[in-house]
């Protein structure tokens, strides 16, 4: 019998008094990874960075098979050398950011599987000392339905020609040292990076959407655990 894997998904905070509906967009996206993850074998840990400190992130990355870096609000600006004001800018929460980019270079290092989402994406790029647009039309609404389906080009490595979940405003610029592209949206996007030389993979569309967790999610953790030991 295979052994069941430990899967630490990695969100920012369970609470935002300020922001209760983005709140519940990201609580259902936590819930559709969840139980994505769940149905294809995999014993899921849920952890707001918020709560915890930088060593027992990493403890708990380090004791976990596979690392998911979820999506949420923009990267702090000041660590990939952006500016303060940009259109559309929101709360930014550096603790968090500051933590995770630990985590994933030290995944980095050890070879470790990690996925990131969105946010875990662009927090990737930076941590590989890359840069982020900082504000781009077209892959996110205004209004009660953020989503927008965007199609991925047809020589993309990772889903080639793939209608794709997205909203976002920012995303990869200047791609970080030992990354590479993977998959661009039509319009140029840069939509996954994987490492040259880890099990760690960015995508910046949106895999666990309710419609597609069940199928996108188990195959892009398959994708970084492929050939580490189970």
């Amino acid at each position: 019998m295979t052994p069941t894997r430990s899967l630490l998904v990695l969100h920012v905070r369970r609470s935002r008094p300020h922001a209760p509906g983005y709140q519940r967009l990201l609580d259902a996206l936590s819930d559709a990874t969840m139980a994505a993850v769940a149905g294809a074998g995999w014993e899921p840990c849920l952890v707001a960075t918020a709560d915890h400190d930088v060593p027992s992130l990493l403890a708990r990355a380090r004791a976990a098979d596979a690392v998911v870096i979820m999506g949420g609000e923009d990267v702090t600006p000041a660590l990939y050398g952006g500016s303060a004001a940009y259109p559309d800018s929101g709360r930014h929460e550096s603790q968090s950011d500051r933590a995770l980019i630990e985590v994933i270079r030290d995944s980095i290092e050890r070879r470790a599987p990690l996925l990131g989402i969105c946010r875990g994406q662009q927090l990737l790029n930076v941590a590989c000392d890359g840069t982020l647009i900082q504000h781009l039309d077209g892959h996110r609404l205004t209004g009660d339905d953020v989503w927008v389906r965007t199609r991925l080009t047809d020589d993309s490595e990772v889903t080639p020609g793939a209608d794709v979940w997205c909203t976002h405003h920012q995303a990869v610029d200047q791609v970080g040292r030992r990354l590479q592209v993977v998959a661009r949206a039509t319009d140029g996007v840069i939509e996954a990076l994987a490492h040259a030389d880890a099990p760690v993979l960015g995508v910046q569309w949106h895999p666990e959407h309710p419609a597609v967790a069940s199928e996108e999610i188990p195959a892009l953790l398959a994708r970084v655990t492929a050939g580490v030991p189970a």
